[in-house]
C-alpha cells in the first residue's frame, strides 16, 4: 500500500505539472523533465527518509522509557539504528519501484555523470542526517509536552513546502530562495536533486554539503541538550 500511495502521489504531481506546462518545453528556464526529476527523487527520498517521530514519545507515554534507560545500550544509538534499518528497507521496496516506473513512463533525467551520481548519494545521506536530527530534536520535547502530534505536523508542513519536494525551489522568488538555501529544509531534498542534475559546480557542491553537515551538528546538539535535561525531569507513572 505504501508503494501504491507513493506511485499515486507521483502520477498526481506529474499530471499537474504536465498541464501547467501546457506543452511548453520550459518555464522560467526550467524544463518539465527537470521538474519531473525533482519530484520523483523528492518523493522517492521522502519514502526512504521516514524517521519515526513517535519513537521516544511512545516510550514516555506507555512508561517503557524507564526500562529502556536501564538497558546496557545507547538509547540514541538504538533510535538511529532502527531508523537506518527502516530506511534501507524502504529504499529497496519503495524507492526502487517508484524510480523504475518513473524511468519507464516519464523519461526523467539521468544523472549528469558518474561523479554527480556519487555526490548525489553522499548528499542524500547527509540530507537524511538533517531530517533525522530535526526529528530527534522534536522528539526530545516530549519530556515537556503531553502530545507532540501538533509540533510534528507543523514540522512536516514546513519540510513539504520549503524543501522543494512539492514546489521546486526554482519557482520561488529569488530573495526567498537565497534564504531557503541556508535553511535545513533545502538541504534535505533540493540539494541532492541539484547535484544529481549537475546544476552545481564542485565548489558549490562542497559548500552545500558543508551546510548540511553544519545543520546536522547544530540541530543534533540542540536535541542532545534537551535529552540530558529531559532525563533529569522525567517522571514515570505506571508502565
Amino acid at each position: 500500500m505504501s508503494i501504491l500511495s507513493t506511485l499515486l502521489q507521483f502520477f498526481i504531481f506529474y499530471e499537474i505539472y504536465r498541464v501547467l506546462y501546457h506543452g511548453a518545453e520550459q518555464v522560467d528556464g526550467i524544463t518539465l523533465k527537470a521538474v519531473t526529476t525533482n519530484f520523483v527523487l523528492s518523493l522517492g527520498l521522502g519514502a526512504v527518509f521516514s524517521p519515526n517521530d513517535y519513537f521516544l514519545p511512545g516510550k514516555i507515554s506507555d512508561g517503557s522509557i524507564s526500562t529502556e534507560l536501564l538497558r546496557p545500550i545507547s538509547f540514541k544509538g538504538r533510535m538511529i539504528a532502527e531508523n537506518v534499518g527502516n530506511s534501507l528497507f524502504d529504499l529497496i521496496f519503495k524507492f526502487m519501484p517508484v524510480l523504475a516506473v518513473a524511468l519507464l513512463t516519464t523519461g526523467m533525467s539521468a544523472p549528469a555523470g558518474a561523479t554527480e551520481l556519487l555526490l548525489f548519494v553522499i548528499s542524500a545521506i547527509l540530507g537524511f542526517g538533517v531530517l533525522f536530527s530535526i526529528s530527534f530534536a522534536i522528539q526530545m520535547t516530549s519530556f515537556w509536552l503531553i502530545n507532540v502530534w501538533s509540533i510534528t505536523t507543523i514540522k512536516n508542513v514546513f519540510i513539504n513546502v520549503l524543501s522543494g519536494s512539492m514546489i521546486p525551489l526554482w519557482f520561488m522568488p529569488e530573495g526567498i530562495r537565497k534564504v531557503l538555501d541556508f535553511t535545513p529544509f533545502a538541504s534535505i531534498y533540493f540539494t541532492p536533486v541539484q547535484i544529481y542534475l549537475g546544476q552545481l559546480s564542485f565548489r558549490e557542491t562542497a559548500e552545500k554539503c558543508i551546510i548540511q553537515i553544519v545543520w546536522i551538528v547544530v540541530i543534533y546538539a540542540v536535541g542532545n541538550v534537551l535529552w540530558k535535561k529531559g532525563q533529569q525531569k522525567l517522571v514515570v507513572q505506571g508502565g
